[in-house]
């Protein structure tokens, strides 16, 4: 974690607008955001996307073109150009918050031009049983980038970089193949997912190739030379060989001299999994709690009937929370996209006092459930939405008020009740106060929580509950929440 009761923000959603002015709004908020109590931003992908100035980030073309060059129809990004970008980086770092970049490593999209090669194909979820022999293809595996002219780099990706593709020019109608190169086996140390994950989509690189894990590192101190980030949040680690990171982040450590903080996307309910990953890449990462936003999903949708007894069962919070980084939501999950999983907004004020006020795992708030955002796309079904997702602002900000003056020192838990659930803090020597959250996804009530402060008056920050509580000598209390809402205790 950056710091004690560190907070980032994923400052970006799917459907942010593609007018390039993401960098320099996230400039211009950088005091506001550090004074709300946000340490860090998770920035979306800042290079060169096939789809030019539309592009959210991972289709990735140059690593190299941070909205600079003239490539795919655009100079800028959907973010903005190069110098927007490092301005807001320095921006946002001279009022404390530290920086996370987003990598994708996986995967290449929009090649200069196509390749001749032979392949093996394999069904698109049976990576195991080719369904047919080595034959030629023709795929789009060139990527020499003309238009940046070997500036930064005179690295040119070819097919032998690369193990599998799902494009074949013959064949071009055909979106059931994906195609595993001559002299090449897809990468180990994955995901078992269709019986070898490695392959997600595009140009699934090579992390087997030496020259590969070359480039990556160069374009890696590259980066952190030209950015000054942070630290990374880092795409799709279950499609990439778990072998190749621990090398990549001690490299680059020990090039910048310092310690960078560094969360891994592998999206797995599966604790186990996570527990895994974390192990054999040497501790150097953390994951994110995917398990936790999932139980958050179904509670929401339990009108009331979710147990909450269980609502932080089997997540890494539990088992690794030094490991975990806790979030609600993210561009992934949101509506109409690849993973939704939506956290209904009812629910969703209970799910952040959960992971912004306890003591467990580095919390991460997602841009429109703190600005709110407006958008429309097409379901699975082919139908047009408008999603809605409204602003939770005013009580994050609570939320982020007490995490910082009164988050602090023991925590007892009582999660004891289907519906009501709470945990207080004691406070410490330099944050003595103490605090009490209660929260109930059905009927309001009252629960008895120990604060240690005897014949003491607590408020309730969230304004939800206005009568005050009063501890007994013993420094118990009777809490209250209503119904389908969070209560936050706060010593007066």
């Amino acid at each position: 974690m950056a710091e004690v009761n560190g907070v980032m923000m994923q400052y970006f959603h799917w459907y942010i607008p593609d007018d390039g002015s993401l960098w320099n709004e996230a400039n211009k908020n950088a005091k506001e955001l550090a004074d709300a109590g946000i340490t860090a931003l998770w920035l979306p992908p800042a290079y060169k996307g096939i789809g030019g100035k539309s592009d959210v980030g991972y289709g990735v073309y140059d690593y190299y073109d941070l909205g600079e060059f003239d490539q795919k129809n655009s100079v800028r990004t959907k973010y903005g150009t190069k110098e927007e970008y490092i301005a807001a980086i320095k921006s946002l770092q001279s009022h404390g918050i530290q920086v996370y970049a987003d990598a994708v490593l996986n995967h290449k999209m929009g090649a200069d031009s196509a390749e001749v090669v032979k392949a093996t194909p394999y069904p698109i979820d049976d990576r195991i049983n080719p369904k047919g022999g080595l034959q030629e293809i023709k795929t789009y595996t060139h990527f020499h980038f003309p238009n940046r002219q070997k500036k930064y780099s005179d690295f040119e990706w070819h097919w032998y970089h690369f193990d599998g593709v799902d494009y074949n020019e013959y064949n071009k109608d055909d979106r059931s193949t994906v195609y595993l190169l001559e002299n090449k086996s897809f990468d180990d140390y994955v995901a078992l997912e269709k019986g070898n994950f490695a392959y997600l989509m595009g140009c699934d690189i090579d992390f087997q190739s030496k020259e590969v894990q070359d480039e990556l590192l160069r374009w890696g101190k590259w980066y952190l030379d030209t950015t000054g980030v942070d630290g990374f949040r880092l795409d799709a680690l279950k499609h990439i060989s778990a072998s190749f990171f621990p090398k990549w982040l001690k490299s680059l450590e020990e090039y910048v001299g310092k310690k960078l903080f560094v969360v891994g996307e592998y999206w797995s309910p599966n604790v186990n999994d996570l527990d895994w990953y974390i192990d054999w890449t040497g501790g150097m990462m953390s994951v994110f709690a995917v398990a936790l936003h999932y139980n958050f999903h179904y509670a929401s949708k339990g009108n009331g009937n979710y147990d909450m007894r269980r609502i932080l069962e089997g997540t890494i919070l539990q088992y690794r929370s030094q490991n975990a980084v806790s979030f609600v939501a993210n561009h992934d999950s949101q509506a109409l996209q690849a993973l939704e999983s939506v956290v209904e907004p009812w629910f969703t004020p209970l799910a952040y006092a959960i992971i912004l006020l306890r003591r467990e795992g580095y919390p991460c708030i997602f841009y429109p459930d703190y600005y709110g955002a407006e958008y429309e796309d097409y379901g699975r079904d082919g139908q047009k939405y408008k999603i809605i997702m409204p602003s939770h602002r005013w009580l994050i900000d609570k939320f982020l008020y007490v995490r910082k003056h009164y988050a602090h020192g023991e925590q007892y838990d009582y999660f004891d009740h289907p519906d009501r659930v709470g945990w207080t803090r004691l406070g410490n020597q330099q944050n003595p106060k103490a605090m009490a959250v209660l929260l109930s996804d059905q009927l309001g009530g009252t629960k008895w929580m120990e604060v240690g402060k005897p014949n003491a008056k607590f408020i309730d920050y969230t304004e939800h509950v206005k009568e005050p509580v009063y501890t007994n000598e013993w420094g118990w209390g009777e809490f209250k929440c209503n119904g389908g809402s969070v209560s936050v205790w706060i010593e007066s």
